[in-house]
């Protein structure tokens, strides 16, 4: 496993992306202390319908969102 500090890890991205998907981990440190690792996917991470029968979509998931939240979500937001 290897570790990077965060700076090399935004700098150097694509790269430990290309070691991730050979099977190695790296995990990235801020300030000599680990906070995120980067592993590879399986397979069954990938395959659809995976998740089926563990999640519900409530029958208001497409229903306008209450004036409230909306306004949450909007606000500070440059036009």
């Amino acid at each position: 496993m290897k570790l990077v500090k965060v700076h090399e890890a935004k700098t150097h991205l694509s790269r430990l992306l290309e070691r991730v998907e050979a099977g190695e981990d790296i995990v990235i440190a801020r300030h000599g202390k680990p906070v995120a690792r980067l592993v590879p996917m399986s397979a069954s991470d990938r395959e659809p319908g995976r998740l089926a029968g563990k999640i519900r979509v409530g029958k208001n998931f497409d229903e306008p969102l209450p004036e409230e939240i909306l306004a949450a979500f909007e606000s500070g937001v440059d036009d």
